[in-house]
């Protein structure tokens, strides 16, 4: 006689399964096999539902933070919202503190989705939030200095891509001093890390670059010492430093730095990974201003076609590496660079606040282009 058949395993416990598989993916660099298995997870959460749960809620708010560093960040939101839903649900009462801890990453979650959409209005709603159930922690809660400090640094990120600049600079000196104020080990270093790479990048994208340098290099210096040379986040701060070098017109430092983070982000996160796009606007720029043109041009457009796969056209971001390409092309091809401008002007329009820099610049190559 043969034996019976196991019973099939709850939603839940398969789904949590496949994201259990698809983080071990994720920490060895297969980004792309973990995205498909966490959509597999996905499927099957939406097909089937469980109760909602702790459980339920951890389990969303986990595969979106698998999303979304692999640039999947339509997906990312999904999840976000789905773990606020659920946690929600369960709160007061049954989620205890680990489920108000929860709720703090879930909207921080929700906040950084948004952002990468370009939803900055949305974004804010969910960042002030954030900040005062943080702001709302017991005071001699352990995690209210780093889930404080987690929630302004979140309202500074989406400050700077929208161009709020006064704004994005409170809110980062307040992430910086609650960032300071936790316990010394390995999760205040992160966090000093990551609060001094968006001081120095919100100082670089308002044209600081002397008083971004210091907190650029700072940052790349603490990661590299709790991750190592070539660790993503490290490189990201790398890159970002390098950004900083770039608008001190250090291009020979900075350029070793974009082509070994390149080699590593296409080696690990695959060549179509918004890092990869990133980098490459970036090494256009130093191709350019080191008298090479046509191969700043050829990097220009990889970028631009990656960001318009990954973000579509009406993204700010998108619209920054189309401007890019546009202020890199010959008098001959004004009649491309004028179409490629009136596109980003309209994005910028939309999305950025009114003295942002990049729509002052796209104002301005527009003007030139019209009376080349």
């Amino acid at each position: 006689m043969l034996p019976a058949p196991d019973p099939p395993p709850s939603t839940l416990t398969r789904a949590l399964s496949l994201k259990a598989e698809a983080a071990d993916l994720q920490t060895s660099g297969n980004l792309a096999q973990a995205t498909q298995i966490c959509r597999e997870a996905v499927t099957l959460l939406n097909g089937d539902p469980p109760p909602t749960s702790p459980r339920l809620a951890f389990l969303w708010f986990a595969l979106g933070n698998i999303f979304e560093p692999a640039g999947a960040f339509a997906e990312a939101l999904t999840c976000a919202e789905a773990s606020l839903t659920a946690i929600e649900s369960l709160l007061p009462g049954n989620g205890g503190k680990s489920g108000e801890q929860l709720r703090l990453r879930a909207l921080g979650l929700l906040v950084t989705a948004l952002r990468q959409l370009g939803e900055y209005a949305k974004a804010e709603t969910h960042a002030v939030r954030q900040i005062e159930l943080a702001t709302a922690l017991p005071d001699g809660s352990p995690a209210k200095p780093a889930e404080c400090s987690i929630a302004w640094n979140n309202l500074g990120m989406l400050c700077k891509y929208a161009g709020w600049f006064e704004r994005g600079a409170a809110a980062y000196e307040k992430a910086l001093a609650f960032a300071e104020g936790q316990s010394e080990g390995a999760s205040r270093q992160s966090m000093l890390a990551a609060v001094l790479h968006n001081i120095g990048g919100l100082r670089h994208a308002r044209g600081l670059f002397r008083e971004a340098e210091e907190p650029a290099r700072r940052a790349w210096e603490i990661r590299r010492d709790l991750l190592g040379e070539d660790h993503l986040a490290t490189l990201a701060d790398a890159t970002a430093y390098a950004a900083v070098l770039d608008g001190l017109k250090r291009y020979m430092e900075s350029r070793p730095i974009y082509e070994h983070a390149l080699e590593v982000f296409e080696k690990t996160l695959g060549p179509e990974h918004y890092e990869v796009a990133a980098t490459l606007h970036n090494l256009a720029l130093v191709e350019n201003a080191q008298g090479n043109r046509a191969q700043a041009i050829v990097l220009a457009r990889r970028s631009l076609a990656l960001k318009t796969s990954l973000l579509g056209t009406n993204h700010p971001d998108t619209a920054l590496s189309a401007m890019n390409l546009a202020s890199l092309l010959p008098v001959e091809s004004s009649v491309e660079a004028r179409g490629i401008l009136a596109a980003s002007l309209i994005v910028f329009e939309r999305t950025l606040h009114p003295d942002h820099p990049n729509l002052e610049r796209c104002h301005q190559l527009l003007e030139r282009r019209s009376v080349a």
